[in-house]
């Protein structure tokens, strides 16, 4: 009975979760700051880097940290309730899963990197810290926020096989869908190098 209960728990927290992720800040900030929207302005992102074009600083740094809050609450509460490490890694997918295709923006979201940071902050700290410090170096180096969250998540598994073998799996999984969600990214550079 107690596993059932904990089951059930750790199924309604990752609904939770994903409707919590759905939630898109940039969107919204947009609104708020009748600036359109994100997804048919600037690089059609629905993120950060993209408000920050739109908006400029205050109205990206809100969405930042709208989108990082979506990792975090939904991580914190999976810990606070002891849940297992697999659980608690399932929760933050499903957050960065409803960042990505959320259902109440017709499953148009952004590219999750923020959300994933969220999520990493509570988890592990110290990785969280390393990823933060690679993407800075390279985005000052390439000047493109993409190139410094591609270059964060080519680093993922092998620091979190590291720094959070109970996590690396999912760090590795997670770091995969950012690669994936960059994909227009990488054509583009790929494009001009030609």
């Amino acid at each position: 009975m107690e596993v059932n209960a904990t089951l059930g728990s750790a199924l309604l927290l990752m609904l939770l979760a994903y409707l919590i992720g759905s939630v898109n800040s940039a969107i919204l900030v947009c609104r708020a700051f009748k600036l359109g929207d994100p997804r048919q302005q600037g690089s059609g992102n629905p993120g950060a880097t993209n408000v920050l074009r739109l908006g400029g600083r205050g109205a990206a740094l809100i969405t930042l940290l709208g989108d990082v809050g979506k990792g975090a609450l939904p991580t914190w509460l999976a810990l606070t309730q002891h849940f297992a490490a697999e659980a608690v890694a399932l929760v933050a997918l499903a957050a960065v899963l409803g960042h990505l295709y959320p259902v109440f923006f017709q499953f148009q979201g952004g590219k999750g990197v923020a959300t994933t940071f969220g999520a990493l902050i509570l988890i592990e700290l110290s990785l969280a810290l390393s990823l933060l410090v690679l993407w800075l170096g390279a985005n000052r180096i390439f000047h493109r926020s993409a190139a410094g969250a591609l270059c964060a998540a080519l680093a993922t598994p092998a620091l979190s096989y590291w720094l959070s073998p109970d996590y690396w799996q999912i760090f590795s999984l997670l770091s995969l869908i950012v690669i994936w969600r960059h994909r227009s990214n990488i054509r583009r550079w790929l494009a001009q190098a030609d």
